[in-house]
């Protein structure tokens, strides 16, 4: 997904989404040099979520035995 930098308001970043509406994200998330006009991809990191659904799983098993 990619959001465009529309501007920033305060404490927020007003962001277009792919649809043309627009949303605010706080612009501590944001990386310190983002601009107005840049493009900010949003990607779901598959092997991150796996090794994390794993480590969460090890610790629930450990809790039980």
């Amino acid at each position: 997904m990619k959001l465009i930098i529309d501007r920033f308001e305060g404490e927020y970043a007003v962001v277009e989404l792919q649809d043309k509406s627009m949303v605010n994200i706080p612009k501590k998330i944001l990386p310190a040099e983002a601009g107005e006009g840049d493009i900010i991809s949003i990607v779901i990191d598959k092997d991150e979520t796996e090794k994390r659904k794993q480590e969460i799983q090890k610790l629930a098993e450990d809790l039980w035995e």
